[in-house]
């Protein structure tokens, strides 16, 4: 049995894959899951791939373009979740910062250079026609490096997707001060071409199983209490998220989509080169 290592940040996105894998969905198919848990985010995964402790990840759609583009031996292989991510715009509950406008001077928490957190602060910025310099980031590692940098005023803005981050807000932790969402896609799978190489019939298994279990989670309204009690959040914040939330159900990858990622990746100065949409996706003939 073919044993494939995904790897993923801890959060409710990433239930259906928890659940195939608990319901042995993957064995059926004749696959060995191994689920690799980040704490750190996209900028940790794309490493873990470069440095193969991990043969899959699902990760953030602009990070692992912009690592694929800057030399990462993978491929994207999949969409994982078609709608865009709303990351909330935090800051520490006694910082004086009261509104997004005002953010763009200050100290920036992130989990490291190339992450999420990283990138669509940027990508915010550029858009509305503000810069920011690389001195105003702070490198905190993974969500609880940010809520003690926040509380400790060492930071003073941070980005992170608004549902996970809503139980700090409604505990008084951290304030929500702005919202920015993504304009594409907010998660995709990616595969080191080593695998893909190796076992491509295998990894096509392992999509299969996937897109299917996304296709019963999306039509199975009890997975809302479930997210609640796995994740402890408020029953209507998953009810919000469940029902603004499409997931994949087929491996095709939008060719646009990805060049209005390379675009705004480009216009952000996030990377300094072009890069052909078709080499970054997994070409199965």
């Amino acid at each position: 049995m073919k044993t494939i290592r995904i790897g993923g940040v801890p959060e409710h996105f990433n239930l259906p894959i928890h659940l195939a894998i608990e319901s042995g969905q993957f064995r059926d198919k004749g696959i060995d899951v191994e689920w690799v848990t980040y704490q750190g985010g996209t900028g940790q995964m794309t490493r873990a791939l470069r440095d193969n402790e991990v043969d899959c990840c699902i990760l953030l759609t602009e990070g692992i373009v912009k690592d694929i583009i800057e030399g990462n031996p993978s491929k994207l292989i999949s969409n994982y979740v078609n709608t865009p991510l709303t990351w909330g715009i935090h800051t520490g509950i006694n910082n004086t910062l009261q509104n997004h406008r005002d953010i763009y001077k200050k100290k920036y928490a992130i989990s490291r250079f190339g992450s999420g957190s990283h990138l669509m602060a940027i990508v915010d910025a550029n858009q509305s026609s503000k810069s920011i310099d690389e001195d105003q980031f702070v490198i905190v590692e993974n969500l609880k490096g940010a809520l003690d940098s926040l509380q400790g005023l060492s930071a003073d803005v941070f980005y992170w997707e608004k549902y996970t981050t809503k139980p700090y807000v409604d505990q008084g932790i951290i304030r929500r001060i702005g919202e920015f969402v993504t304009p594409w896609p907010c998660f995709v799978i990616a595969a080191t071409n080593n695998i893909l190489e190796n076992e491509p019939q295998a990894v096509i298994r392992m999509l299969r199983v996937i897109h299917d279990i996304s296709d019963s989670f999306m039509q199975d309204e009890n997975n809302i209490e479930l997210v609640a009690q796995r994740y402890s959040q408020k029953i209507d914040d998953v009810k919000n998220w469940y029902y603004s939330t499409e997931w994949a159900i087929h491996g095709w990858i939008n060719n646009k989509m990805i060049q209005n990622v390379i675009y705004h990746l480009n216009s952000a100065f996030i990377i300094n080169r072009k890069a052909s949409s078709h080499k970054l996706v997994w070409d199965r003939s």
